[in-house]
């Protein structure tokens, strides 16, 4: 029956949730597995992100701002006011305030993505990949890189690489390591074990919280994105199918305004923990 009248809401949301990956996963930890649409989106909306400030550096003026500018540049003081109230170091600041920068436009662009009807760049590929002479039901498509834990745990990866080094950069390689031993216990030998045991699990806990964080957030967002699309889908020339139709414009406009704050919240609360973290790195215990 379902072959006949198409594909199940559940059969739907399981597609919609599907990677294009190189092979499917051996298990629940395979890093010889790639997300070829997570990457791709990312490294697209990078490379867009990249043009659009350098258009703004570009064009940049310094009579009267044109509305382009003038947005970027609220945006580049707002940042960068948020990275001399946490990092104090000014020096540290010339790569961590672009940085910060970077990463709040980019997971803002990211999580943008969700604001695509769900099923347009989804149905583009399909009509792609059968004209390839694939199977258009296995045209597997995800469009928002942020709703993959892969990606954002990543991002938060790479934050804390960074902030590793800036432990060892500020305080050198021995006062980094004496600090592990003795903070924040105390220096006395029998709380190294200690003090070491929760240095690490501090470490491992903000960096899966931050990409947690956001994956949660934009994972929800595109679930239920999904589910308005069902309302829609199912309907018909009756009066449940017209509200069913009704309900599916009022929710997902409604949603897809309250979803444009989700995404900015988001892009900033990754953004902060960011600094705060590289701030961390800065700070004696």
């Amino acid at each position: 029956m379902a072959a006949e009248t198409g594909p199940t809401a559940g059969e739907y949301i399981v597609h919609h949730l599907t990677h294009l990956q190189n092979h499917k996963a051996s298990n629940v930890v395979d890093f010889t597995v790639f997300n070829f649409d997570s990457l791709f989106f990312a490294i697209l909306l990078g490379i867009l992100m990249c043009w659009m400030f350098w258009r703004a550096a570009r064009k940049a003026t310094p009579g009267v701002p044109g509305r382009f500018q003038a947005a970027v540049e609220i945006l580049v003081e707002m940042v960068d006011s948020q990275a001399k109230g946490i990092v104090h170091n000014a020096n540290s600041r010339k790569f961590i305030a672009p940085l910060a920068l970077t990463v709040f436009v980019w997971i803002f662009l990211l999580n943008a993505m969700d604001l695509l009807p769900v099923d347009l760049l989804p149905w583009i590929w399909e009509r792609v990949y059968g004209a390839a002479g694939g199977d258009p039901h296995h045209a597997y498509l995800r469009v928002v890189p942020t709703a993959d834990l892969s990606i954002t745990m990543g991002l938060s990866v790479s934050v804390l690489l960074i902030a590793l080094f800036y432990n060892i950069k500020i305080k050198g390689l021995g006062g980094w390591v004496h600090e592990l031993f003795t903070a924040p216990f105390g220096a006395h030998p029998l709380l190294w074990i200690p003090n070491f045991a929760m240095q690490i699990i501090e470490f491992i806990a903000k960096t899966v919280s931050h990409g947690m964080r956001l994956f949660g957030n934009m994972y929800a967002g595109e679930l239920i994105f999904l589910l308005i699309a069902l309302m829609g889908g199912a309907w018909s020339l009756s009066a449940t199918g017209i509200g069913l139709a009704i309900g599916h414009i009022i929710a997902g406009t409604a949603w897809a305004i309250f979803h444009i704050l989700i995404i900015t919240l988001q892009a900033f609360v990754f953004m902060m923990l960011a600094l705060v973290y590289l701030g961390q790195a800065h700070d004696a215990h």
